[in-house]
């Protein structure tokens, strides 16, 4: 590689090489085989390289640095050029002698970390010291990375998108009469770049590409975090095919993917949010910056259904007897990690009552809550967007479908279903237009890792959140409908800056269940400041038990956003297992958002996240794109000394408690809401104490009721005595039905 990344045991390297060429858009071609516990297909990659004048220009920045100064050694193919009659005809099989290919259904032959067993006589390539680098550099030629894990690759092979019948539109002649890779490169580039208006023609012209003829065998490697290849004699991105099929599979024990039972005892298979992302579902480039949009069309059996990331709410189609398959597309480009998959015995649950009315909030609403709109033209790269769509900027409640597996149908209808259009409401009411034109929500099988996780067009809640009252259940949901603003409309450059996902997403779910259960001002900051006090206590702890190199939320400094020169970077503990279960990004973006929103006051705060939304959805942000744009628009009085650099130095990169924090955390008082927690706490001290045998003259404690989150406050005080009782954890249980309580309680 141009930079040695040299990651440490827990970092996650991103191998791809970006800042030469990008994904713009992928094709995949998928069934899910239960028995094997596998996804096998196809997937077509359509490429633009970063710099289409490299050729022209000779560009020679990068060198060959192999630690052997070798050429390197690669089988030589046949050069890809032919007249379009046989183009139309050909197999993808060329015969190259020189390796060995498996074809779709083949015995995988790799080893656990996805090398063939032979990786030279496979692919040509020297697995061991790769003296090719990822640039242009004179005679040796362009290798494409791909961040890729736990798949087995079976061939790769460019596609004859010139054999496509109509593509000669592209081509700017009335008909094809030769074909060249630079004619090809052309039509690649020519549909990528098609307006936003014909994205129907557009995704059309793709899924008739991806089903073209090969021609022509391509060179691969992979090893433990990257799939290599090139092709002979194309020595630039620019040179090298924009449009290419891979043909593989997953393993069982792939790292993106989980293989289980449901609640019901079905099997299923969903993306956990794995530490690796999307690397072991299919080959792709993983760096933020790779945004792009996809299609899949995914085959199961027809007892199934396959929920994905996509704009459509799909619906089987019938392909023979016992088999279907369903389509999901994205037009908005988003980074290849935010896509995701669940198949399995789903069942859909419908509202009791589907009134006209209710159809037509979803359709469409008045515009009478929207005149906080900023009306100008998008910043981002161009995709049929809802933000210039008028009566997408109204629609306060998108359509939504809610899956669960069959035995927890009653429990989602009760608690679930009728917090949907209230939560999205709320969200709407807060932050404007919805970026993303539907939901579905799934209840996910019982050993997901957490209690949710958002992605384009879908939400997974874990079934925890179904117990008890329906407080957690809507807090958790306000949460990921955040990240649909935050997180994936809006999405972090460095990755090591989850604040600005998890921070956005743990202030606004406040907001935004405040707004849902419709209360008053100040009931509502009476539940933000029990929420705050709750979690000033989780970060203290957080800050206790956790490496202080783990506790920044901007650990790369001046150097975030960097990554070297051919786009490869590290994201520092992206591995480390306890990061998992930290909560540091979220509990510190979140004070000092609140911070901020206190110093600005909350109108003007939230006015400002408006405009912040409408500047910079569909784009990668940095810390301080948000805190530059945030004091540009706070009046001079408020200021004080507020600086992106002293926001850098108190809260983004240091550790521990920020000052800023501290200060305000002494010098507030207790709300009414944890004050009565107070009282309560000092009834069941007196009881804790009491003698096994008591006076007969001893009046029994009356306790009052609790809210979830007051009863949560209540616990963590109790568990700070040196004792408890077994009667008094007995008196507990009774009290409050401990065991019928939430997650977060139980």
């Amino acid at each position: 590689m141009d930079v040695k990344l040299e990651p440490s045991w827990d970092d996650l390297p991103l191998m791809a090489n970006t800042s030469h060429i990008l994904v713009k858009h992928y094709v995949l071609d998928l069934d899910v085989d239960f028995e094997s516990q596998i996804f096998e297909g196809t997937i077509v990659l359509f490429f633009e390289s970063r710099n289409r004048l490299e050729k022209q220009s000779g560009s020679t920045k990068e060198t060959c640095r192999s630690e052997s100064n070798e050429a390197c050694r690669f089988s030589t193919p046949e050069p890809c050029h032919s007249p379009v009659t046989d183009t139309r005809t050909s197999s993808s099989k060329t015969g190259y002698n020189d390796f060995a290919i498996c074809g779709k259904g083949e015995k995988d032959t790799s080893g656990k970390d996805g090398n063939h067993d032979n990786p030279e006589q496979a692919s040509g390539i020297s697995s061991s010291k790769y003296c090719c680098d990822t640039g242009n550099h004179g005679s040796e030629d362009f290798l494409l990375v791909l961040d890729c894990c736990d798949l087995s690759v079976f061939k790769v092979e460019e596609v004859d998108v010139a054999a496509v019948p109509g593509i000669e539109t592209f081509t700017g002649s009335p008909q094809i009469t030769f074909v060249s890779e630079e004619l090809r490169n052309q039509i690649v580039h020519e549909l990528v770049t098609l307006p936003a208006d014909r994205w129907r023609e557009q995704f059309d012209y793709y899924a008739h590409c991806s089903q073209a003829p090969g021609c022509g065998e391509l060179l691969f490697d992979t090893d433990t975090w990257s799939l290599q290849i090139r092709k002979t004699g194309a020595q630039t991105a620019t040179d090298f095919p924009h449009a290419i099929r891979i043909w593989y599979s997953t393993k069982p024990q792939g790292r993106s993917v989980t293989w289980t039972s449901d609640q019901s005892g079905r099997p299923c298979v969903y993306t956990m949010g794995s530490p690796v992302n999307n690397r072991a579902l299919f080959p792709c480039q993983e760096p933020p910056v790779a945004m792009s949009t996809w299609q899949a069309t995914v085959g199961a059996a027809a007892s199934f259904v396959v929920l994905m990331s996509g704009e459509n709410s799909a619906k089987p189609t019938l392909l023979r007897e016992g088999r279907a398959s369903w389509h999901y597309y994205v037009t908005m480009p988003m980074p290849a990690s935010t896509f995701t998959i669940a198949v399995g015995s789903w069942a859909e649950m419908k509202p009791e009552i589907c009134s006209s009315e209710y159809l037509a909030a979803e359709r469409s609403l008045t515009p009478s809550e929207a005149d906080f709109r900023c009306v100008g033209i998008c910043g981002h790269m161009e995709y049929p967007c809802r933000f210039q769509n008028p009566s997408a900027t109204t629609q306060e409640v998108i359509p939504h479908r809610v899956f669960a597996p069959v035995c927890l149908q009653g429990a989602c209808q009760e608690t679930l279903l009728p917090l949907v259009r209230p939560c999205l409401s709320a969200a709407h009411s807060v932050l404007g237009t919805h970026p993303f034109s539907r939901l579905d929500i799934l209840i996910v099988p019982a050993n997901f890792p957490s209690l949710g996780m958002a992605s384009p067009h879908i939400i997974f809640l874990s079934q925890s959140v179904l117990i008890g009252m329906n407080h957690l259940c809507g807090t958790r949901l306000c949460h990921e409908i955040a990240h649909a603003w935050f997180g994936l409309a809006i999405g972090a450059r460095d990755w090591t800056e989850e604040w600005l996902s998890e921070g956005f997403a743990t202030h606004l779910e406040d907001m935004f269940w405040a707004k849902a259960q419709q209360l008053a001002p100040h009931e509502a900051w009476e539940q933000q400041e029990l929420k705050a006090d709750l979690r000033w206590r989780c970060l203290q702890d957080e800050v206790r038990n956790y490496p202080e190199e783990m506790q920044v939320l901007r650990p790369n400094k001046e150097k975030t956003g960097h990554v070297s020169d051919s786009g490869s970077s590290v994201i520092k503990h992206g591995l480390n297992p306890e990061k998992v279960f930290m909560q540091v990004h979220y509990l510190k973006g979140y004070f000092l958002l609140r911070f901020l929103a206190q110093r600005l006051g909350d109108d003007t705060y939230f006015a400002f996240l408006r405009k912040f939304v409408h500047t910079f959805h569909g784009q990668l942000i940095l810390s301080q794109d948000f805190l530059q744009m945030l004091l540009e628009n706070i009046p001079e009085e408020k200021r004080l000394d507020l600086s992106v650099e002293n926001i850098f130095r108190d809260w983004l990169e240091s550790s521990g408690i920020p000052q800023p924090l501290q200060t305000e955390r002494q010098a507030r008082a207790e709300c009414g809401l944890a004050r009565r927690v107070g009282a309560e706490v000092h009834k069941w001290i007196r009881v804790n104490r009491r003698p096994q045998k008591r006076k007969r003259r001893e009046t029994e404690e009356v306790f009052e009721k609790l809210l979830p989150d007051q009863l949560v406050l209540l616990l963590e005080y109790l568990l700070e005595q040196k004792t408890l009782n077994p009667r008094t954890l007995q008196s507990l249980e009774r009290t409050y039905q401990l065991s019928q309580q939430d997650a977060e309680v139980s």
